[in-house]
């Protein structure tokens, strides 16, 4: 699994114009992709990093400071572009292997006591935010 994660003051996810996920204040927005092999063990490796990742002001975690993340799936992070000018989307996971495990992703954070908000997935997704540095890391499990 791959996630790109960027610590933010506020972040929003809209679909056809209507807001489905909202962080107000520090937190994370994740973007998070599936690959063929990946495993709800993956995604629960994937949530604890999240969740513990000293990324946040003073090199805070969302586990010390109780921040909250919006995860939102994009398939697109293994995107291709290697070749050519238009990207091949080959190393993406499909849609029924990839929900589900974006789901335990979300479902793992939960567990851990995070609030999570989310995008929809499969939809076309408008996701604005504040990114709080900048500061973004790439992450893979």
């Amino acid at each position: 699994m791959r996630a790109v994660v960027q610590r933010v003051d506020g972040a929003s996810v809209a679909v056809a114009g209507e807001t489905v996920g909202e962080i107000v204040g520090e937190g994370l927005c994740v973007l998070v992709g599936a690959t063929h092999g990946d495993t709800p063990e993956k995604a629960a490796q994937l949530a604890r990093k999240l969740w513990s990742l000293r990324i946040l002001d003073g090199e805070k975690s969302c586990s010390d400071v109780n921040a909250p993340l919006l995860v939102i799936s994009q398939f697109t992070l293994y995107g291709d572009a290697r070749k050519g000018r238009r990207p091949t989307w080959h190393a993406a996971a499909p849609g029924e292997v990839a929900e589900p495990l974006v789901d335990e992703v979300v479902a793992q954070l939960r567990g851990l006591g995070a609030r999570v908000e989310t995008g929809r997935f499969g939809a076309m997704m408008r996701v604005s935010l504040t990114n709080d540095g900048p500061f973004t890391v790439l992450l893979e499990v």
